[in-house]
Order: structure tokens, then C-alpha cells, then sequence
């Protein structure tokens, strides 16, 4: 299956159906990688796949045996001026979910979410997964349940220690290219938030996203 492009086609895939191909979809399978046969790919699963005759379907195959390697991680993060390559570095690690949080220092108010959704269905083909990640709708920094928040502290790469328990966690939240303010650190470590290290270094918040994933997965 090496080099066979991957085309995301939504959830609901059987085998055997012919799935309108759009022109984008027959141009690039036709024209720009010259072939007539694909992968396609949603909710977990994979198919073989070849373009009608016509370039007007995809005609749905077997289903392959490569698993998923996605997996069960939500991401809130700061919307920040690189968000695409937040949201590209990220879905490639396996989120399974975006949470954008709009925080004190967040200065990115006019993402292009329909982009951001093209971005990661991209990110996805690429880098082998069977699933697409969904991006929830903003939400304020003050309207998180901090309770059984991990973050990522960058208070860490100046010597603040932490030694707190980040097995079996499920979601993780990363600040702006600014960090956090001082009310949003105050309001993490009166609420018991777990705060992790990235390193001894401030990293880029884009970067930082992709690393703050990795490390909760081990």
C-alpha cells in the first residue's frame, strides 16, 4: 500500500458503494498522481478504493487491516497566529480532538476554522490515519472546569518543580505565543492543575502543542 494516495471520504464508508468523487479528488488521483487506485479513509477505518471510469466515483473496495493509530487525546489550546501548523504538527501525533480556548493573552480572534478543517483532513492523509480530528467550537479560558486540567507550564523551564500525577490523562491545555497571564496562573494552581515541563527551553506555542501531546502519551 506504499505510496497509494489516501483520500478522506467522512464516517461513513462501506464496501462496494460508489462515493461521488469531487473534481479536486478525480484531478489529484488522474492528473497530478496518475492512477486510478486509492485508499479512503473515516471513522477508524481504511478501504481500498479506484476512480470510476468517468472520474465521477470512487467504488468503495475490501477494508484494509491497518489500524488506526490515532488516539484518545483532546488538545485545548491558545488560537495563536500559526494555528495551521499547530493544528498539522498535532494531527500527525494523533489528537483526537481540538479545543481552541481564547485566554488573556490570545491574540489570534480571527481564525479561518473552515482552513483550520481542510488543514488537518490534509494532515490526516498524510500522515496515515484513519480518522480526522474535530475541532470544537472556542471557548473561554474562564469557562474550563480546571479541576483535572494538564498543562503545559512553562514556569517549568525556570526551575519551577512538579510532581504531579499525568497517567491515563486525556486532554492538555497549552497557552498563547505570550503563555499564560499571572490571573490564569493563579487560577490553575488554585484549582489543582497538574503543570507539566516541555524543557528548559520556551519553545514555540506550535511546537509546544506537538511535545505537550507526546509527553502525556509516554
Amino acid at each position: 500500500m506504499k505510496n497509494i494516495p489516501r483520500i478522506f471520504v467522512g464516517d461513513d464508508i462501506n464496501p462496494g458503494v460508489a462515493i461521488p468523487a469531487s473534481r479536486d479528488v478525480a484531478h489529484y488521483l488522474g492528473r497530478v498522481m496518475r492512477t486510478r487506485d486509492c485508499l479512503v479513509f473515516g471513522g477508524g477505518n481504511e478501504y481500498s478504493a479506484h476512480l470510476s471510469d468517468d472520474n465521477k466515483f470512487l467504488i468503495i473496495g475490501d477494508k484494509t487491516q491497518h489500524p488506526d493509530p490515532s488516539n484518545n487525546i483532546t488538545l485545548m489550546f491558545a488560537p495563536i497566529k500559526r494555528t495551521d501548523d499547530l493544528l498539522n504538527m498535532a494531527t500527525q501525533v494523533g489528537v483526537a480532538k481540538f479545543q481552541p480556548v481564547i485566554t488573556d493573552r490570545t491574540t489570534a480572534h480571527h481564525i479561518n476554522w473552515e482552513r483550520m478543517k481542510k488543514i488537518v483532513i490534509e494532515a490526516a492523509e498524510q500522515s496515515n490515519r484513519n480518522s480526522v480530528p474535530e475541532i470544537l467550537s472556542p471557548i473561554k479560558f474562564s469557562n474550563l472546569d480546571l479541576s483535572n486540567v494538564v498543562f503545559a507550564d512553562e514556569r517549568a523551564a525556570y526551575g519551577k518543580k512538579s510532581d504531579c500525577e499525568i497517567k491515563n490523562t486525556r486532554s492538555i491545555l497549552v497557552g498563547p505565543e505570550g503563555g499564560f497571564s499571572d490571573a490564569e496562573f493563579k487560577a490553575l494552581d488554585a484549582a489543582g492543575a497538574c503543570g507539566i515541563s516541555l524543557g528548559a527551553t520556551i519553545l514555540r506555542a506550535e511546537l509546544a502543542a506537538a511535545i505537550a501531546v507526546s509527553k502525556i502519551l509516554g
